[in-house]
């Protein structure tokens, strides 16, 4: 079975690690819930206020941490690509990116630079697999495809 062709513009997003931060996220918070409940009344009132505080502090950084692998992407377009990781977002022209690549047990896809710089692609996660690999090639084919070719002189 053939992948269909990828066309601009198109988004890559990790799959596993999005449903897996997902599925533990949920896992936490009911366990967390059960855990409260089951103290019973005379326990809960023990927690001071400092103690409530930290547990909360606690659950908003998982809560940052949860929501910056959620919007992880690479997109592509006309213009170029655009690689988001966690909070950060960079944008390349199609110029600008000299090759695509997913080593052999590196987490994530990286973009070779004309600068000779590199950058990772959180968005293009090796534990997806298969997916991870199609995902480079059509990146690496949309490259090609859109890199203008140097002048000749």
């Amino acid at each position: 079975m053939t992948a269909k062709p990828v066309t601009l513009p198109h988004t890559w997003r990790p799959f596993g690690a999005r449903m897996m931060g997902t599925a533990l996220g949920v896992m936490l918070l009911v366990l967390t819930l059960a855990v409260w409940i089951a103290f019973g009344p005379d326990v809960r009132a023990r927690f001071t206020v400092f103690q409530k505080s930290t547990l909360v502090f606690l659950g908003l950084i998982a809560l940052g941490v949860w929501f910056a692998l959620m919007r992880s992407r690479v997109s592509v377009d006309d213009q170029g690509v655009t690689v988001v990781n966690g909070y950060r977002t960079r944008h390349y022209d199609w110029s600008q990116i000299v090759a695509v690549n997913l080593r052999r047990g590196a987490p994530w896809a990286g973009l070779d630079l004309s600068d000779g710089t590199s950058i990772s692609a959180v968005a293009i996660q090796s534990s997806d697999g298969s997916r991870a690999q199609q995902a480079v090639r059509d990146l690496r084919r949309l490259v090609v495809e859109n890199t203008p070719a140097p002048p000749e002189g």
